[in-house]
């Protein structure tokens, strides 16, 4: 219809006609392309909220991994006080009490997880279309950090491994057997540390691992490293447990 009637203009030489029919023509098409671009956007769009909705497991397991950890350490911090006390003599702590505290003092937990998780999921690409910059700013955290701040290299001390050399191997697995890391009901993913052990271990035996530990008493210089670390593993989880929060409450907000 267009085109009849630019061509009979044209024949007429129109030109007001013309002009106008060649505005409507350009401005149909400009609208065409805003509209076909506007839905292009708006599926990319959606698209990346659906990709940043399945981080969600990851998030979570990620956020569970922090308040795990932050009881796990009160407990582990716990039996080093009482380590302490059994390496500086103190007549309170009994020989049994000393050995378990050594050992349960030297227990971790792990995360196992890195940024290429998050990349994996979501990519570089489809982070510049979120549009919110603070969603955007913590996912680009979370995926470029640098997790060994809060695994197993920032944990795994001289301790860990010295104190490990010294206790008798009965000893350890018994302690393992009885008082070693659980299932956590509250957390499936991860497991938890009993912050007492009954464990029974026959008096000479006792004595005898506790002699061993004390002629050694480089340990509790380890022991006190060792303690520094569990503090800055503390600290240096508090970034990346902001960070998750926010994205959480986001995608929360997104799908409400």
């Amino acid at each position: 219809m267009i085109l009849r009637r630019l061509s009979a203009n044209l024949k007429a030489q129109n030109w007001t006609a013309i002009a106008i029919e060649f505005a409507i023509v350009v401005a149909g098409v400009f609208v065409g392309t805003w509209v076909a671009n506007w839905n292009q956007e708006r599926a990319a769009a959606a698209e990346t909220r659906r990709m940043v909705a399945q981080l969600k497991p990851q998030l979570d397991t990620l956020a569970s991994y922090f308040l795990v950890a932050r009881e796990y350490y009160g407990i582990t911090r716990a039996y080093s006080t009482t380590a302490i006390a059994g390496w500086r003599g103190d007549s309170k702590v009994s020989d049994r009490d000393f050995v378990i505290a050594a050992y349960q003092a030297s227990q971790i937990i792990t995360l196992g997880n890195n940024g290429s998780a998050w990349s994996t999921v979501l990519g570089a690409d489809r982070l510049r279309d979120i549009g919110d910059p603070e969603m955007r700013t913590d996912l680009s955290f979370l995926m470029s950090a640098d997790y060994s701040s809060i695994d197993l290299p920032a944990l795994d001390t001289p301790y860990r491994h010295n104190v490990r050399r010294i206790i008798p191997v009965e000893i350890q697995d018994a302690i393992r057997a009885r008082c070693g890391d659980q299932p956590n009901p509250t957390y499936p993913s991860f497991t938890k540390l009993p912050a007492k052990c009954d464990l029974q271990i026959a008096q000479a035996d006792a004595a005898k691992a506790a002699g061993l530990l004390r002629s050694h008493p480089e340990l509790l210089e380890d022991l006190q490293w060792h303690i520094a670390a569990n503090a800055a593993f503390l600290n240096n989880i508090v970034p990346f447990e902001l960070a998750t929060r926010r994205i959480e409450q986001k995608i929360g907000d997104q799908t409400a």
